[in-house]
């Protein structure tokens, strides 16, 4: 029974690899990374073996691993790059001596610039934005504030932000 749930667990790499293969590399855009996820993806997909019910459909099924493989990648990959971001900078900053005065006003001028791009934008995003932003709320108080479910700030702020971002990269 192994041997031949081996065997045809090959003949479905040999059948579908190359297209799963392609699929991560279409997704993450890096060789060698791409050769990393189709092994774990078909790690996954042997221990799994087992279960498939349908055989009909496992070529769907092995291009939902691919990707949930990719989204837990990104997701391990974004944690990291947040954490560099307010961890070890928020260190370094202690460290750091205190910026030019040049950079002070500079970072002032394009903070200025940015609240009045924000309050151009449409009431229903300006509001969603400029609380989080600008006066540090969570997306819990400003739906508690404005009484709106959180859904709908996340909506909001996504919308707003689509909005901003032709205009903010003229700040660039």
């Amino acid at each position: 029974m192994r041997d031949r749930m081996i065997d045809s667990f090959e003949e479905i790499v040999r059948e579908h690899g190359k297209a799963i293969f392609n699929y991560i590399f279409s997704l993450v855009k890096h060789k060698e990374l791409a050769e990393d996820l189709y092994q774990e993806v078909q790690i996954s997909a042997y221990s799994a073996f087992h279960t498939i019910k349908e055989p009909a459909k496992i070529k769907n099924w092995l291009f939902t691993i691919a990707g949930n493989k990719c989204r837990d990648y990104w997701r391990k990959e974004n944690k990291a790059k947040q954490f560099w971001k307010e961890e070890v900078y928020s260190y370094s900053s202690i460290v750091e001596a205190s910026p030019l005065p040049e950079e002070e006003v500079l970072d002032k001028y394009t903070a200025e610039k940015m609240e009045e791009t924000v309050m151009l934008l449409p009431e229903i995003y300006k509001s969603a934005i400029f609380l989080y932003y600008f006066k540090d709320l969570t997306l819990i108080e400003i739906s508690k504030r404005n009484n709106i479910p959180i859904s709908t700030v996340k909506t909001r702020m996504k919308r707003g932000k689509e909005h901003l971002r032709p205009k903010l990269q003229s700040l660039a």
